[in-house]
């Protein structure tokens, strides 16, 4: 059996060395580890062959529309029209190049991966501690763990002292863990595997000595860089749609092209007039504009995010969060503040609370029936706040004027909630010497310090541990008085199990004088005689704007549910106190809460409904995250990951949108995310789904905007076919209107301000068309107007004796004020653009301007003539062109006023 296959936590620290053939006093022979290193390979993480720059250059090139532009550029080569050609050419390596800026960084995960195993270990060689890089470090080697040292590979603990690692990137638990050596049952969950030490994870406390049971690939942290190279990136909603679009686009383009060489050859036009009017019609029915301008709406969309503490690494993702109807939220230093704040102490038979969140001990009081307390006047909280300082070995220090925790986040939790009474922040402010102390560890569940009170003289000893090893210590109880009295276990555990059912984390303190000479704890000695001076509650609370923003986005019709590796009670408190809902109806439901446990025994299709209607996933892997993320998927939802574990990294890749930590989060996450938060905020989530939505409904009225233009010139082509007349607008002038109007007009709108109400309307359904039938209507009336306009003029130009060249330059102009007078209306689809304020997107007033600037220099400059077979006009022209365009808008409004009306009728 593999190494990595054996259920090393059920074995016994003899089997273990057994199996492995490792002698914990001299670890392995120098030849031995040669011999595995060269089977089992270097303990590093393999990283998979990036795509070249060239490729992804090149496969800008492979997409159904941008074939029919290089065809048509081939086609006019052969044909001999040079200048067509190379504007058609030159089009399309311009949509190649802003296509490959636009493509996000080749996915680094599995570098930063293999990145964090990057470090040295302490190994025991033939009988000699030697220092090594990790990546040689082998399986069967024992090693040495010190406060600070990184895991270098997955151990089997031999030996142990106070040891406590830091493995939340892995596990999601938010403190660290107590470490112990006795072999566990076989299906103890991975956060619960006390006698396992695991790479990449950190060491806050203690020491140890374990053997190496799994290196690289083999090591759980290898196992999730697996997960993470399997989960496939999805494409975004707009991307599946707008690739559905162009094939659509692509066969209706192919067989009009077909049809109109058929029917002018029918009519008897050469064959070479009707090439040039296919072509004219394969160019004028693509709408080269709209990759530029979803690219740089897009990227205008990061710009906004980036103000409201969202970096968005991949450019697809500003849309995606627009279409969200789901957000699966990590808890700790997301939902919560990731700082371990004690909310509640009981003393004296009484309860007080803790107020203020944080570790600064100036913010925050404590308080009893919401009047504020002093421990002077509370002889039990001041002796179980003075025991929390004394049995600490963390410090609280302010850097940059912030306060931060030097040490355990409980500890400090302790030091700040005294400090919050008033009390000093260390024992020796408090005129107490330290004589003695027997660290914290799990086996015994308990801290103990003897300590000399220079004031009266006496020695006491201060315990700091679980309820239960400390009521059993205790036989009286310190009442309210300062009297102890005889203790009364019931009725502390009854207000304990209170504490508890909030989500509190529970820490009880207990003294005892000894006598005077006494200079160490008697450590064989068992604990009697204890006084109880209290408990202390805390938890990493929710930070004070979590409940707003998924209030927000519940009333915004998004699901937002909790997935954690911390403890189910845990988790459901949180999600109480924030107000999350198994589903958008169920208000006053309790919280479903579901355990990773219970996820194992899950089919694929009993996964599909708990993953709907269950808010909150407690003590989940990695394998489940990434399963919950499938699920919600396979029910059709657009899914928002966040994380900022090792652990997340294949859920973030999955999802739709991976969101990862930029203060918290590992290397690891950062990579395989979307979008990284720069204050690991919830509420900078919900923020950026707000512009994702205002971003998504720019691009709709772009394409609402842009389409019309196509669909008028592939309209006149057709006509002039079908009624065997002149054409009235070449390939070169379609080209012209389409790239000119998109860049100077249509991106206007990329700044076009959000419309209000917009986090009020539910999400778009993941399978709903990009353009719905009214918005089709609106189309379909626009290019006919187009069709109507440029037509009649075109042919009013001729009959008034005006040449070929100047009918068709008032054929493009006609197009190019029509659309720009629609600008104006696309500026709302439902609204007047002067309910938004005419001046309140200055870009379009801008680009309208520079637009006509330029249409003059298209009409009357001579080299624009030569290279476009323009021909200066009349005023006359100008006239009728600009009469084309405002009756033009205002039938389009009247569309808009009639709709309204209807709508509004129908409300009633």
């Amino acid at each position: 059996m593999p190494h990595s296959e054996q259920p090393w936590h059920h074995l016994s620290s003899a089997r273990t060395l057994e199996l492995l053939q490792s002698n914990p006093e001299n670890g392995l022979a120098e030849a031995d580890a040669g011999e595995r290193l060269a089977r089992y390979g270097t303990n590093a993480i393999t990283t998979q062959k990036r795509e070249s720059a060239l490729m992804r250059f090149l496969r800008q090139f492979h997409q159904p529309l941008i074939y029919i532009l290089i065809i048509s550029g081939a086609i006019t080569a052969l044909l001999g029209e040079w200048i067509d050609s190379s504007v058609i050419f030159g089009v399309v390596l311009a949509n190649a190049i802003v296509g490959y800026l636009q493509e996000s960084k080749a996915v680094n995960a599995l570098a930063a991966l293999a990145r964090t195993m990057t470090s040295e270990a302490t190994v025991l060689r033939q009988g000699r501690k030697v220092r090594l890089p990790s990546t040689e470090v082998v399986p069967g080697d024992i090693v040495f763990l010190d406060s600070g040292d990184k895991v270098p590979a997955d151990l089997r603990l031999l030996h142990e002292q106070s040891l406590q690692i830091d493995e939340s990137a892995l596990t999601g638990e938010s403190v660290p863990v107590d470490k112990g050596v006795a072999e566990l049952d076989a299906d103890t969950e991975l956060a619960s595997r006390k006698n396992m030490a695991y790479a990449s994870t950190l060491v806050t406390h203690g020491q140890a000595k374990g053997i190496v049971i799994a290196t690289g690939d083999r090591t759980e942290v290898g196992r999730i860089s697996q997960l993470i190279a399997s989960a496939s990136e999805l494409e975004t909603p707009l991307t599946r749609k707008i690739a559905a679009f162009s094939h659509l686009l692509l066969y209706l383009i192919l067989g009009l092209a077909a049809l109109t060489v058929v029917v002018g050859l029918v009519r008897g036009m050469g064959m070479f007039d009707m090439f040039m009017a296919a072509v004219a019609l394969a160019v004028g029915a693509i709408p080269e504009g709209l990759p530029a301008a979803v690219t740089i709406t897009l990227a205008i969309g990061v710009s906004r995010m980036a103000q409201r503490k969202a970096i968005i690494r991949k450019l697809p993702a500003v849309e995606t969060l627009g279409s969200t109807t789901v957000i699966c939220s990590d808890k700790t230093g997301t939902l919560t503040e990731n700082k371990m704040t004690v909310q509640a102490v009981v003393a004296g038979e009484q309860v007080f609370t803790v107020t203020g969140v944080g570790y600064d001990p100036t913010d925050g009081s404590l308080t009893r029936n919401d009047a504020r307390v002093s421990p002077a006047d509370h002889t039990a909280l001041a002796e179980c706040l003075r025991a929390g300082i004394i049995c600490n070995d963390s410090q609280l220090v302010q850097k940059e004027e912030q306060w931060q925790v030097q040490g355990d986040p409980t500890e400090g939790a302790l030091l700040v909630a005294a400090g919050k009474a008033g009390l000093p922040l260390a024992a020796d402010e408090l005129g107490l010497k330290r004589l003695d102390s027997i660290p914290f560890a799990s086996q015994q569940q308990y801290m103990a310090v003897l300590a000399h009170d220079p004031e009266d003289q006496t020695n006491r000893i201060y315990l700091k541990g679980s309820l239960e090893v400390l009521l059993d210590a205790c036989d009286h109880e310190l009442a309210a008085s300062g009297n102890a009295v005889p203790l009364d276990p019931e009725k502390i555990h009854r207000q304990a199990a209170d504490l508890a059912g909030g989500g509190l984390r529970l820490l009880a303190f207990a003294v005892k004088k000894v006598a005077a000479g006494t200079k160490r704890i008697a450590k064989e000695e068992p604990l009697t005689g204890f006084i109880f001076l209290g408990v202390q509650g805390m938890m990493d609370p929710p930070r004070a704007e979590a409940a707003d923003a998924v209030r927000i986005c519940q009333r915004a019709g998004i699901m937002v549910k909790m997935i954690t590796g911390d403890h189910a009670l845990t988790a459901q408190a949180i999600a109480a106190k924030i107000g999350l809902r198994n589903t958008p109806d169920a208000e006053h439901e309790k919280i479903t809460v579901i355990t990773g446990r219970e996820l194992e025994r899950q089919s694929d299709e009993e996964l599909l409904k708990t993953a709907q209607d269950t808010a909150v996933f407690a003590r989940t892997t990695p394998e489940q995250k990434l399963r919950l993320v499938k699920a919600l998927q396979a029910r059709g939802h657009v899914v928002a990951m966040t994380g900022d574990g090792v652990n997340d990294a294949p859920a973030l890749k999955r999802a739709d949108i991976g969101v990862a930590m930029g203060i918290g989060g590992t290397e690891v996450a950062k990579e395989a995310a979307a979008m990284v938060l720069t204050d690991d905020n919830f509420s900078s989530i919900k923020a950026a789904v707000e512009e994702g939505r205002g971003v998504f409904d720019n691009l709709i009225k772009f394409i609402v905007w842009t389409l019309p233009t196509n669909v008028g010139e592939g309209l006149v082509i057709v006509a002039a076919i079908f009624l065997g007349i002149t054409l009235p607008i070449l390939p070169v002038q379609i080209l012209w209107i389409n790239m000119t109007t998109a860049g100077f007009l249509g991106l206007m709108l990329a700044f076009e301000p959000k419309e209000p109400g917009i986090m009020l309307r539910p999400p778009r359904r993941p399978d709903a068309p990009i353009l719905n039938r009214r918005l089709l209507m609106l189309i379909a009336l626009v290019s006919t107007l187009l069709l109507i306009s440029s037509f009649i003029l075109f042919n009013i130009e001729l009959a008034l004796g005006s040449t070929v060249e100047q009918a068709r330059t008032v054929a493009v102009n006609t197009f190019v004020v029509i659309e720009l007078c629609y600008l104006f209306n696309c500026r709302s689809l439902s609204k007047s653009p002067f309910a938004l304020g005419f001046f309140s997107n200055l870009w379009v007033l801008g680009g309208a301007t520079l637009m006509l600037l330029i249409q003059l220099l298209y009409t009357y400059l001579p080299i624009m003539n030569r290279f476009f077979k323009s021909a200066p006009i009349s005023g006359r022209a100008w006239f009728y062109i600009a009469c084309a365009g405002i009756v033009s808008a205002l039938i389009v409004e009247g569309e808009k006023w009639l709709r309204r009306r209807w709508e509004r009728a129908a409300d009633e």
